[in-house]
């Protein structure tokens, strides 16, 4: 079964705090917005979802292209924040690398506009953008950088501290992957973690044969289960 592989970069990190204003880092938004991205992405089928970071942890630059690059991801999504000396500057854009195929601009397209779409019309639509950023120049992938409202703003900050607005943000880009790559839901919803972290295991057969385990699986796919074969 082909998978599509879907890389998220969540910008900065541990000594690298990114844009910081009123009161919040970028560091810390765009870690959430990608962690409610990829929880909204285990929804779909044949998805599979790596991140550079989940944590409050530094990478360069390279090293975040050369883990997508080398994972063979299809598309690349790099989550930011903006900031500008102007404290009236707000909004969302988006950037590619300039010269970066149709396939790249049919990307950004779709992406920009579904991310607007679920925010809503009071935010500010600045454009879809060309930029010589390190994350587009240098993956081998489709690859969209999202600058997602100004933490230097004081009305844009306020949104961006509601947990419900990064939501927003965060399906904005899971409708625009879903639009641009056919994504379908799964038939099973994944399972839900206990506080612990813990979760309860249903297991439907145990069987000497591969052939035999493998042939149940086979069957709950087709029922739209997600199956675990795995010999102890």
């Amino acid at each position: 079964m082909n998978y599509l592989l879907i890389y998220l970069d969540a910008g900065h990190g541990g000594k690298d705090s990114g844009a910081s204003g009123n009161d919040i880092k970028e560091k810390d938004i765009v870690v959430d917005i990608c962690r409610r991205i990829e929880e909204g992405l285990n929804n779909y089928e044949n998805v599979e979802v790596l991140q550079t970071r989940t944590t409050d942890v530094f990478l360069s630059l390279d090293a975040r292209t050369k883990k997508a690059n080398n994972a063979g991801a299809d598309v690349l999504i790099s989550v930011h924040c903006n900031s500008a000396n102007a404290g009236t500057a707000r909004g969302f854009e988006s950037h590619t690398f300039p010269n970066s195929g149709a396939g790249t601009i049919a990307f950004q397209n779709v992406l920009h506009s579904e991310i607007l779409k679920e925010l809503g019309s009071n935010i500010e639509d600045r454009g879809k953008k060309q930029s010589n950023f390190h994350m587009l120049r240098e993956s081998k992938m489709k690859s969209v950088l999202t600058e997602n409202l100004f933490v230097s703003n004081s009305a844009d900050a306020k949104l961006l501290d509601q947990a419900d607005f990064r939501q927003k943000i965060a399906q904005g880009h899971i409708n625009g992957l879903e639009k641009f790559l056919g994504l379908k839901k799964s038939a099973q919803p994944p399972p839900v973690k206990t506080p612990s972290g813990k979760l309860w295991i249903v297991q439907v057969g145990a069987f000497e044969s591969q052939k035999n385990a493998e042939a149940l699986a086979d069957d709950l796919k087709k029922s739209g289960y997600r199956p675990l074969v795995k010999y102890e």
